[in-house]
């Protein structure tokens, strides 16, 4: 497989990624569990856009001096372009995270371990199937057309379903969990299971944290052939990915009490699924360019926030998206 990554570029991306999850481990334990407020998740926010601007920024400085800037611009354009990709898919990531918050009434002060955890499970994950991904389509350029295919059904099966609330309770591993394990009736902090005369009882977080488990699994098999659609070089595809998850979890808490005004952002979603799906179909056919594709998806997803601010959502905060009653845990057998 063709790559840009060199030794060097590889260490650089390692201890930065390392470097930076350290300090947002630390900073977020020095704090102990405690409600995270909208400045607070404001400025991460911010700063993981940053990081991952900076990087880009040194990563187009490196390949220009190595290769001429011809080459530098294209890296950095296809960097930039499948970074606001995975950051736009993250979005629904966050839709989803919040009904599992709120089906499980999670308190406030949980939902950083919580996210931690799925952020963890998300890089690991993503490095794994995009390394697969890679070494399938160097040897099989057919593969290309297997993802555009599952693109293009994906989205069209999101456009359908747009707008509609999911059954949580009718999820078969939640009803799995419920019916197998034993289960505590209340949360014990930030723990995941307890021992009970002599029980291990697992509480109503572990389920979360599974079903986010869960989350990543079925998002990351959106989200890899997406970017691969932009650029097959492994070292773009994991690194823009990886800079992407990285400030999910301040973007959640951005996010998590505006997300009824973007009610028409999975019909965005969807459109450019649908749209690098297409361009992965005709890649033999039609070569779109880098920019055009960057400006199709800044436009579809800025339209559709800009049309859900415009036209609020008809129903009353709280009557959409993540207003399940909570769960009630109830003990295996």
């Amino acid at each position: 497989m063709t790559t840009i990554g060199t030794p060097l570029l590889w260490g650089v991306f390692a201890a930065t990624i390392v470097i930076a999850l350290l300090i947002d481990l630390v900073l977020m334990r020095h704090g102990g569990p405690h409600r995270v407020t909208f400045r607070e998740a404001l400025l991460w926010s911010i700063g993981w856009v940053a990081l991952a601007l900076l990087f880009n920024l040194g990563l187009w400085w490196y390949v220009s001096d190595q290769a001429g800037a011809a080459e530098g611009q294209r890296v950095a354009l296809e960097f930039l372009t499948g970074y606001l990709v995975e950051k736009s898919l993250a979005v629904d990531n966050i839709f989803v995270f919040l009904m599992l918050f709120t089906y499980f009434a999670v308190p406030e002060e949980q939902r950083q371990k919580v996210l931690v955890i799925g952020v963890l499970g998300a890089i690991v994950l993503r490095a794994l199937m995009i390394f697969a991904g890679a070494v399938l389509l160097a040897k099989f350029h057919w593969i290309l057309y297997v993802f555009g295919v599952f693109l293009l059904a994906t989205g069209v099966k999101m456009l359908w379903f747009a707008g509609k609330e999911p059954d949580l309770a009718r999820n078969p591993v939640l009803r799995w969990m419920r019916s197998h394990l034993p289960l505590t009736d209340d949360y014990r902090g930030n723990r995941l299971a307890v021992r009970e005369a002599g029980v291990l009882r697992f509480t109503p977080l572990f389920l979360v944290v599974v079903l986010i488990g869960i989350t990543d699994v079925i998002f990351a098999v959106d989200s890899i052939p997406a970017i691969f659609a932009i650029t097959t070089d492994p070292f773009i595809v994991l690194t823009s990915n990886v800079f992407a998850v990285l400030g999910l979890r301040a973007m959640f808490f951005l996010l998590a009490g505006m997300a009824d005004r973007f009610h028409l952002l999975p019909y965005g979603l969807a459109l450019v699924l649908m749209f690098i799906g297409s361009k992965m179909l005709l890649v033999d056919v039609v070569k779109i360019p880098l920019p055009v594709s960057l400006g199709v998806v800044v436009a579809v997803i800025g339209a559709t926030v800009a049309f859900s601010l415009r036209f609020p959502p008809r129903t009353p905060p709280g009557d959409g998206r993540g207003g399940t009653k909570p769960l009630e845990p109830r003990s295996g057998h």
